[in-house]
């Protein structure tokens, strides 16, 4: 009754709505003739030519064509990032590659009319500006992530290496200058400027990709990572500082011109590093933590960043100068600055800051360079930053006490160019400084410096091995039973180091080594070290109340499946266990869709479904992530199905055939280590057919450790997995489960599908 009234109500206010608008209407009309409303009734055609102009205006609207830019631009920056990440090369890299493929030198010049519409000259514009707010923005956060206190230690040593890392390659430039300002200086460019914008495009340094790159290769936690860090920040703080004279002494076309800017430039530094950060440091110690970390106070911080951004502007440096002084006169406290940091990141860098690197595409007319003079130039630009930053870096860590290798590795982090290059390319060609044919050939050279040094380091790594460890101490280790959790969730995480713990021997010979792999694009230098606490607080609470012999291992990486792979197959660990996946679209239509796509264009799984290895329709009962795991680890593994699991007292075992056989050794294990009630359900009467492995039991019954209950109930009612904590079940088995949708699944406790 209460609802036959609302609907009643709804249908009666809305229809004498509706009848009072039109007789409104239909009165108004009445008032046009006063008004000299022109134009007789249209034709049919004629309605259909002004729907066609009014699509076509809101297709070409500004504000349209912007949207369409930023999809399209996000769409293929994660698109190329994702493949550099695949084949182990910074995602900045996939991001420069975009920028390229969406410009002139590729898209111009393949599909010239889609160019045209995508990025019509007049609105360029509007793209400029929005990736300057995105660099602003990411120069901020490079700032905050500058930890100076790493450098009170070896404050002596980070100034002589990040100078000479900067003299070296600056001298070369300006000598390579004097032979590319005849040919390739634009008109009405002092040599002055040409000289020294060359120099310190030669000696820039990225230090956000050389952290990521430091943090992937598990060398934050080392004395030489923290080294080279503090080496990099130093290289990063002298650099922009530097930048700043430069850009002063362009503008104003001379060095005793420029006097006036640099001193101002002085009292900006001052008043900031005077009044403006102790107010924030008061301000960061009150507000240090996300409750308290309010919208006002957050304002108080944005407006810090634009009004030191526009101080640099109008003195006559550049705003990222300002963003980059305002990000480091934030609050030293390291939980404020994660928490900041985090708030400013993801929009920088997912939204704004690919649009700058799409803008230095479409600048980039790779196409210039057309004969082989040109790439010869190109080649020399490329050698004389590598030998430049290289050399200089390397020579100084030398001199100052660091080991060849670790000399030789400081040179090849330091010649990581990357976005900052990007950066001050895109500002010279603002200032008008350089020429497009200079500026294709520096974004070449930041591009070939960024991508050489993971291979560099690399070789470095091999022509300088680590001494082999005793041979007594890798028997020692090899006679261990170590289990390896990897895991995402840290709640479902300690389930799983507590079925791991149930397995292992109570001596020194057996250990949980939990893992926990983390996208390095989203960890900072800052929030490293929380990250790691926060990840294994449930793990190590486990490990005090239940005495797990329990290993931890933090590390970020580019390729989380790919590691975890690696890390499995090389650590010497007799099993992995890891948690069942499930897709976000399971389920669905657009499940389905998502899901044969990627059948069609994953390689492997393609190649699986022509040799019939694989239904390209079937359902997936396991996701991507661990269908590539169980195709690649090459040691026993456990796919763990977590159901609150709160003990391992019970354990059920059903037996679907000889195969499952396999599962009597674990169930063996957790019979004796933890004194487990196994129950073995013989659903093939696989026991009477095999004595022997029908004797494997009964010594299992005569154990004095736990109990053993051999069944052949039926498994369909349920009736067997009644009280049970963990089922221990074969993979193919459980697959075939999957497939008929047993009844009996959705009533089984925890679960550790195994294959050996």
């Amino acid at each position: 009754m209460i609802r036959l009234r609302n609907w009643l109500f709804y249908v009666l206010t809305i229809g004498a709505c509706v009848a009072l608008m039109y007789g409104i209407v239909g009165a108004g009309v009445g008032l046009e003739a006063g008004k000299s409303v022109g134009g007789e009734l249209q034709e049919v055609s004629g309605y259909w030519q002004q729907f066609k102009d009014t699509y076509h205006h809101n297709l070409t609207h500004p504000l349209a064509i912007l949207l369409l830019q930023i999809l399209c631009i996000i769409v293929t920056a994660r698109a190329f990032g994702f493949i550099c990440q695949k084949v182990g090369l910074p995602t900045v890299i996939g991001e420069i590659a975009a920028g390229i493929f969406l410009g002139p030198s590729f898209l111009g010049q393949q599909f010239p009319a889609y160019s045209e519409f995508l990025f019509p000259a007049a609105s360029l514009g509007n793209l400029q500006f929005l990736s300057q707010i995105g660099l602003i923005l990411f120069m901020f956060v490079i700032g905050m992530e500058l930890n100076l206190t790493v450098m009170k230690d070896r404050v002596q040593d980070a100034v002589v290496v990040s100078h000479a890392g900067i003299v070296f390659p600056y001298t070369l430039g300006v000598g390579l200058s004097y032979f590319l300002y005849e040919p390739f200086a634009p008109q009405g460019v002092h040599f002055l400027s040409f000289a020294l914008f060359m120099g310190i495009a030669m000696s820039i340094a990225a230090f956000p990709v050389m952290a990521r790159i430091v943090q992937e290769r598990g060398l934050h936690r080392t004395a030489f990572g923290s080294t080279v860090i503090t080496f990099a920040a130093a290289d990063d703080i002298t650099a922009w500082c530097l930048l700043a004279v430069v850009i002063a002494v362009v503008k104003a076309g001379s060095i005793v011109s420029s006097l006036y800017t640099v001193l101002m430039v002085l009292a900006y530094m001052l008043l900031m590093l005077r009044v403006v950060r102790p107010f924030l440091n008061r301000l960061g110690e009150v507000y240090a933590d996300r409750e308290s970390l309010s919208k006002p106070i957050v304002a108080v911080f944005i407006l810090v960043l634009l009004l030191s951004a526009y101080a640099t502007e109008v003195i006559g440096v550049h705003a990222l100068y300002g963003a980059f002084v305002a990000g480091v006169i934030m609050p030293p406290n390291q939980r404020f600055r994660s928490i900041f940091i985090g708030k400013v990141e993801d929009v920088a860098v997912v939204l704004l800051l690919p649009l700058f690197f799409v803008f230095t595409g479409l600048r980039t007319e790779i196409g210039l360079l057309n004969n082989v003079g040109l790439w010869k130039w190109c080649a020399v630009i490329l050698a004389v930053a590598v030998a430049g930053k290289f050399t200089g870096s390397a020579v100084a860590a030398r001199i100052v006490g660091l080991p060849l290798k670790e000399s030789l590795m400081v040179g090849a982090l330091m010649n990581t160019r990357g976005l900052m290059e990007l950066v001050v390319l895109n500002i010279g060609y603002d200032l008008g400084v350089i020429s497009p044919e200079i500026f294709a050939m520096m974004v070449i050279m930041a591009l070939v410096t960024t991508v050489m040094t993971g291979p560099t380091l690399t070789l470095i790594e091999r022509l300088f091995p680590t001494a082999e460890r005793p041979a007594q101490v890798v028997a020692e280790e090899a006679k261990r039973f170590r289990i390896l959790v990897p895991f995402g969730d840290p709640g479902r995480g300690r389930n799983m180091v507590r079925v791991a713990h149930a397995f292992l021997k109570r001596n020194d010979n057996a250990s949980v080594v939990a893992l926990h792999l983390t996208p390095s694009s989203d960890v900072n230098t800052f929030n490293l070290a929380e990250r790691e606490r926060d990840s294994f607080k449930p793990i190590l609470k486990e490990k005090r109340e239940k005495g797990v012999p329990l290993e931890t291992l933090f590390k970020p990486s580019t390729d989380i499946d790919k590691e975890l792979i690696t890390i499995a197959n090389t650590g010497n660990f007799d099993l992995a266990i890891v948690g069942i996946g499930r897709s976000i679209y399971e389920g669905t239509f657009l499940g389905r869709v998502v899901g044969l796509t990627s059948r069609i264009i994953d390689p492997e799984r393609l190649i699986d479904t022509l040799t019939g290895k694989e239904d390209l329709f079937a359902t997936a009962e396991l996701d991507d992530r661990v269908r590539r795991i169980v195709r690649e680890v090459r040691i026993p593994l456990g796919i763990y199905v977590d159901k609150d699991l709160q003990r391992t007292e019970r354990v059920v075992v059903p037996l679907f055939g000889l195969a499952d056989s396999a599962l009597l050794s674990y169930a063996q294990k957790l019979q004796v280590n933890s004194g487990a009630h196994i129950t073995l359900l013989d659903l093939a009467d696989v026991f009477t057919q095999n004595p022997e492995l029908r004797a494997l039991v009964d010594g299992m019954q005569r154990a004095a450790h736990g109990s053993v209950e051999l069944s052949t109930t039926a498994i369909d009612g349920g009736g067997p997995l009644t009280g049970q904590d963990l089922m221990l079940i074969g993979l193919d088995g459980w697959k075939r489960a999957v497939e008929k949708q047993a009844p009996w699944l959705a009533q089984a406790p925890s679960m550790l599908i195994v294959r050996p």
